[in-house]
């Protein structure tokens, strides 16, 4: 039987001296994961040690509606628009049970 909630784990290291345009830009984007089915909830935490690092952790209903539903959708082409550019080096995205 699978686990009744999925989290997304993710470490976005932020270009260092870009880390308050990329809270404004994620401010803008949240909207559309939130919108999105199977999504359960999130949080976004900044880094104490290196603050140009944030902790997304996200909630779902399941790997897919993540990885097929989110961003499979026109919501996630917005959400790259506005996110990705600030990632250096780009992050890896990883699945747990809860």
């Amino acid at each position: 039987m699978p686990p009744s909630v999925i989290l997304e784990h993710v470490v976005l290291p932020v270009i260092p001296g870009r880390e308050s345009e990329f809270l404004a830009a994620f401010a803008q984007a949240r909207p559309l994961i939130e919108a999105s089915p199977g999504f359960l909830g999130l949080d976004l935490r900044r880094g104490i040690e290196r603050t140009n690092e944030f902790l997304l952790l996200v909630r779902w209903e399941s790997v897919e509606a993540h990885t097929d539903g989110f961003r499979g959708s026109p919501a996630y082409e917005r959400w790259r628009e506005l996110l990705h550019h600030f990632y250096d080096p780009f992050p890896e995205v990883v699945h747990f049970e809860c």
